[in-house]
């Protein structure tokens, strides 16, 4: 699997859960604090971010409630 497939999953998951409503590429890099031209490198894999291929590979090793646990954890650190 390559990096652009975990963001296209983690995109179309996102647009999912907004009841199969779009998210523009756009309006996806804004909400994260970067911009559209580096989200959209990321989702068409002209760019790699290591530091994400080994963020999924730990949570790939974690059990279901402990990954749940973990990302509350990170959302709450990007509040403060």
């Amino acid at each position: 699997m390559q990096i652009n497939d975990l963001f296209n999953i983690l995109h179309n998951s996102l647009e999912s859960q907004n009841n199969g409503k779009k998210i523009s590429l756009k309006d996806m890099a804004t909400s994260f604090g970067i911009s559209m031209r580096t989200y959209q490198d990321w989702k068409l894999g002209r760019a790699k971010p290591q530091a994400a291929a080994v963020v999924i590979q730990m949570l790939g090793r974690l059990e279901d409630d402990e990954i749940i646990r973990t990302v509350r954890k990170i959302n709450k650190l990007k509040d403060q």
